[in-house]
């Protein structure tokens, strides 16, 4: 196999094996009269050698190194005067290179530059954005912070303060001017569990209700202790007790509405414990017959009596069952009103006398 042949430069004739004439060719290309061809039958060596000089040219070329029609002259033949020399390819660097399919590689280029410049600022934009919303997510929310508990537009105003459920023994004054002495502080930050702790402390406050009247307002519901019995103390006064023994109250006479509790309760323990069986009834007790009722005595737990206005005497016995033994001794007032005397202590068997 014949290996390839090697470039030549231009200008350059190529190197004709030994013993190989030159042909001629004239104008249009064809061989000079006269010339031989060599290799003919019977030469040997100089057989290959002819059939390469009898092979076709390549077009625009021919075998002696001579200009063909219509191609530029070779770099290595002389310029004429006063012409410019030919440019060449490498004259200049090609920035506008084809591809086989047709694409312009510096087309591509700049396309591919563009996105990427457009990737780029949509991410910087998306980054600012992004920002933009934080920062404005944390000015409202310092903004509303402000507003709901530094600024004057959520503060205690004292005049929309209500305070409802006082009863008969609490002091309204007392628990507005509690509640009062917050005006000017923004509802939110107002300590309502600390303020229902000092309304409780009064002792005539049996359960309080704090809840925020927006936008500046405080509504106050109290449970308020009532009394059910005026029990003498010394000094010539009573002390009013509602029914868990508390003392809600002062009075220098007893209540028209209040039983008296008389004084033959035992001292001590055993005293303190007769005491309450008594309130206990009495509170128990419904309305109007509580308001029936003149004195309670309790010499001990288990022996609690009540005095109607009548004189009738009912006997309660301890404070147990009283729901039952009230609806006993009501169905007795009725049914015996003669009776002076009606025992209720055992209510599943009661006695009248």
């Amino acid at each position: 196999m014949r290996p390839p042949a090697r470039p030549r430069a231009a200008g350059t004739a190529r190197p004709r094996p030994a013993g190989e004439g030159s042909v001629q060719q004239g104008k249009n290309g064809q061989e000079a009269p006269g010339a031989t061809a060599r290799g003919a039958k019977g030469q040997g060596p100089a057989q290959e050698p002819a059939q390469r000089a009898t092979a076709p040219a390549r077009p625009g070329r021919t075998t002696s190194g001579a200009q063909a029609p219509g191609r530029r002259q070779p770099a290595s033949q002389p310029v004429p005067q006063g012409t410019a020399p030919p440019r060449t390819s490498a004259s200049r660097p090609d920035t506008a290179r084809t591809s086989p399919s047709g694409t312009r590689h510096d087309v591509v280029s700049d396309q591919l530059a563009d996105r990427l410049a457009e990737r780029t600022a949509m991410a910087r934009y998306r980054v600012w954005r992004r920002i933009g919303w934080t920062a404005l997510t944390l000015a409202v929310a310092a903004g509303l912070v402000w507003a709901t508990f530094f600024s004057p537009l959520l503060a205690l105003d004292p005049e929309q303060v209500r305070v409802a459920g006082q009863g008969t023994t609490v002091d309204v004054g007392q628990v507005r001017e509690t509640v009062t002495d917050q005006a000017g502080v923004p509802l939110p930050r107002i300590d309502t569990v600390g303020l229902r702790e000092e309304i409780l402390a009064m002792n005539a406050v049996k359960d309080v209700e704090i809840t925020r009247a927006w936008p500046d307002g405080l509504t106050v519901r109290l449970t308020s202790r009532e009394p059910v019995a005026a029990v003498p103390q010394q000094g010539d006064v009573y002390a009013l007790m509602d029914a868990e023994g508390v003392r809600v109250g002062t009075a220098e006479d007893v209540p028209d509405n209040l039983p008296s509790i008389v004084v033959s309760l035992a001292e001590g323990e055993a005293g303190r414990r007769a005491m309450n069986a008594a309130l206990e009834v009495l509170g128990a007790l419904p309305q109007k017959l509580a308001g029936d009722i003149q004195t309670v005595s309790a010499a001990t737990q288990d022996d609690v009596r009540t005095t109607l206005s009548d004189g009738r005497v009912i006997r309660w016995g301890s404070g147990a069952q009283v729901e039952l033994k009230t609806k006993v001794a009501q169905t007795l007032l009725r049914a015996e009103p003669s009776a002076t005397t009606i025992d209720v202590s055992s209510p599943d068997l009661p006695v009248t006398r």
